[in-house]
């Protein structure tokens, strides 16, 4: 079977993680992905290239050199995708910037992905993921730590965010092509981009603050064999759990916080890592043993679903590695070729510019249909709870689909409704009813998506699975969202984001000895992100042949993705990055130092040092030495004097931020659109992250605000006839208008 991306040539021009990941997404469905190399090749030597430039043809262009900027021009001429991460200006200066190239080829798609955008005041500050991370927060030690001291994460969630938003976007610019011949050019900030992976985190319903349970079930356990497991208890306290341990009896002493702590941990403790993750599958709660990175590429629910599969590499040799995140069942993606050598396709590439037709310019192309949103007339229905799937559908809202939240009116409150459900219609309907499930199946017959995050087999027990549904609407896109994947011996077992973490040694690298829950819930909003990657990509091929498919991806696939540039194991390979709450960078000249009033994040090269004035007596210095004398020399000025210093002589620098609802409240990010407060017709003003990517032909739009569950029932019903019904179905509790809040 084809790919969905077959036909699709992409030329990439990507260095470091961001560019190169993108491109790799796309060439695991199946583009053609032409990679760009400088002469001694790419910019990071580093083994993760074995991930990124997998499927990827090469040849080498020095941009430097005329003829070679002429070539790179020829093969933009008849791409259909152009991936660039450079900083604003720089392809404008080597003569391939989007102006001329669009021109040339109006049905080219132009994305980059700079570190700060080319309308920030940041735009030239060198923007290493250690510098993004400073301005995002991504360095909030956890509240254990008590040391106030930034925690660096050698997991780079900018770029991963940065690559992860422009896939989605460039499948969704190819559905917007197909339908009005034009190609049009894409932004993705490596800084906007990390806003989409805070998410709920940078929500604040000011009138209700959060309010945090004064025992909170859900924690990271030692065991009886010194290994550590993370359990989530679902609704806070998970009954079968507490009747089955006895500790259903520490509730009804009303024990005091400190107490319930020293009895769970006891509790765990008399039991071995991998007998309470048995337990606890059993009985239907959520808990596993918090491996390692190493533990995760042997693990067997990795190896069972192809998340971690074996390689060949001409550098690495045989090695472990990231498989496929996104799965479509009739296009499925597929890992084509190992990382090629350098130059490797050079004579082939240049042969078929010879052949090649010549480009389209935009004033030859017919006119065709004009669109304001790549998705406009796509219908959703979408019945994902919590994070992951809702943030899918909230996506594919922004991109301009008409998307219907159904939701179980015994969930009270909502939660993250604010965040995930604007955009969206909502409708609060009892799919255990009878009638209920009959109003959904009308509903289905009106729409070309369904989202669902239930787990392994729980949609075919409501006669909603995918085969039930294509059987009754072929051309049905149905998405299934979940923790684990579809199959492999986890695939039925329930959990959150902190379950992926977990599993998948996120925990441990973040917190060394003992586990820690990273800052982000990255996995929940970037499975979002690559379950509307898998959505736009068969509504693409639908567009093509009619067809519908299954499509599916996981929290615990998004976990080994966000890694990938770590998660290489082969013969040699040392487990030695950054780790642990005391961790500040990845050497001398990628951390984080105390100023004399805060701390900020030096990102620089060796060659760097010699160009200022205040640090070139330190240039011949190295290693802990080198750190050392940074820090004393550091600690003499603040930290605007030394930002300003280091960035006007090409060093990137950026002030540790640690406080993510000041950040929330910038007036640079709110100008850019990254944090809107709008005013809620029940709750008061409510503060959300807004969307990261901008497309100039088809902008994404933040939605409405999430409107009171359940308040629009009637025009739903009357969409599908049955608007005269509603009183009494509300009456009946079919469907409810009231009552349901959302939750913060």
């Amino acid at each position: 079977m084809a790919a969905a991306l077959n036909g699709v040539r992409v030329i990439d021009f990507g260095q470091y993680m961001a560019g190169p990941m993108a491109a790799m997404l796309l060439a695991d469905h199946g583009a053609d992905v032409i990679r760009i190399d400088p002469p001694g090749g790419p910019r990071w030597n580093t083994p993760a290239n074995a991930t990124w430039n997998r499927g990827k043809r090469s040849i080498v262009l020095d941009l430097k050199q005329a003829a070679d900027v002429e070539t790179a021009r020829q093969l933009v001429a008849g791409a259909d995708v152009l991936i660039e991460n450079f900083r604003p200006g720089v392809m404008d200066r080597l003569g391939l910037g989007h102006a001329a190239l669009m021109k040339d080829n109006a049905r080219l798609i132009y994305c980059s992905l700079p570190g700060f955008a080319s309308d920030d005041p940041r735009a030239q500050v060198r923007a290493w993921e250690g510098v993004l991370g400073a301005a995002t927060t991504a360095y909030r030690p956890s509240p254990e730590a008590g040391t106030g001291r930034p925690v660096y994460t050698a997991i780079a969630f900018s770029s991963a965010y940065g690559a992860f938003l422009t896939s989605v976007s460039v499948a969704m610019a190819l559905n917007a092509r197909a339908r009005s011949g034009l190609g049009q050019r894409i932004e993705v900030p490596l800084f906007d981009a990390t806003f989409t992976a805070m998410g709920a985190r940078g929500m604040k319903v000011h009138r209700f603050p959060e309010v945090h349970p004064p025992f909170n079930w859900s924690r990271q356990v030692q065991c009886k064999d010194g290994r550590w497991v993370m359990y989530v208890a679902n609704n806070l306290r998970h009954p079968a759990f507490l009747k089955a341990t006895g500790a259903d009896a520490w509730i009804k002493a009303v024990l005091s916080p400190q107490e319930l702590g020293q009895r769970f941990s006891a509790l765990f403790s008399q039991r071995t890592a991998m007998e309470w993750e048995a337990f606890c599958a059993e009985i239907g709660t959520e808990c596993v043993t918090c491996n390692t990175s190493a533990e995760w590429l042997e693990h067997p629910q990795a190896i069972a679903t192809g998340m971690i599969q074996e390689f060949t590499d001409p550098e690495l040799g045989t090695f472990r590695g990231p498989g496929i995140n996104s799965r479509l069942s009739e296009t499925p993606g597929s890992i084509r070729s190992p990382r090629p050598k350098l130059d490797a396709h050079r004579s082939d590439i240049l042969a078929e510019l010879a052949a090649r037709p010549a480009a389209v310019a935009a004033a030859e192309l017919p006119s065709a249909e004009s669109l304001r949103a790549a998705l406009q007339g796509v219908k959703v229905l979408d019945l994902c709870i919590i994070l992951a799937g809702p943030a899918c559908g909230r996506t594919l809202a922004e991109f301009g689909a008409e998307v219907i939240k159904i939701d179980d009116p015994r969930r009270n409150p909502l939660r993250f409704h604010h965040d995930v459900n604007r955009g969206k219609r909502s409708l609060l309907l009892d799919l255990k009813s009878e009638e209920g499930r009959q109003i959904l199946w009308r509903l289905i017959d009106g729409a070309d998506v369904i989202l669902q995050n239930y787990r392994k087999d729980a949609a075919a027990r409501l006669g909603i699975s995918y085969e039930a549904v294509r059987a009754r609407r072929p051309g049905i896109v149905y998405a299934s969202l979940n923790t684990f994947g579809q199959m492999g011996p986890y695939a039925g077992r329930p959990g959150h984001e902190q379950i992926g973490q977990a599993v998948s040694g996120m925990q441990m690298r973040y917190g060394g000895e003992r586990p820690v829950t990273a800052p982000f819930p990255a996995n929940d909003y970037g499975t979002g992100l690559m379950g509307c990657y898998a959505v736009a990509l068969a509504l693409l091929e639908k567009q093509r042949t009619g067809r519908g498919q299954h499509v599916d991806t996981a929290l615990a696939y998004t976990a080994t993705m966000l890694q990938s540039g770590l998660l290489q194991g082969h013969a040699g390979k040392q487990w030695n990055e950054p780790r642990g709450q005391d961790a500040v960078g990845s050497g001398p000249l990628h951390r984080a130092y105390e100023a004399s009033d805060g701390w900020l994040f030096l990102g620089a090269r060796a060659v760097d040092l010699h160009n200022c004035s205040a640090l070139a007596d330190l240039a011949s210095t190295s290693g802990t030495a080198l750190e050392e004398a940074l820090q004393a020399r550091l600690r003499e000025r603040s930290v605007a004097d030394w930002v300003a210093v280091l960035t006007s002589v090409g060093i990137g620098a950026h002030a540790v931020l640690g406080d993510m609802e000041r950040l929330m409240e910038d007036p640079l990010v709110v100008g850019r659109g990254l944090s809107i407060t709008r005013e809620h017709d029940v709750v008061g003003p409510v503060t959300t992250t807004g969307p990261a990517i901008r497309l100039s032909r088809t902008p994404l739009v933040p939605g409405h605000p999430a409107t009171k569950p359940g308040s629009d029932a009637a025009s739903v019903l009357a969409e599908i006839g049955m608007g005269a019904e509603l009183d009494r179905l509300v009456r009946e509790r079919i469907v409810v208008v009231d009552g349901v809040e959302a939750g913060v």
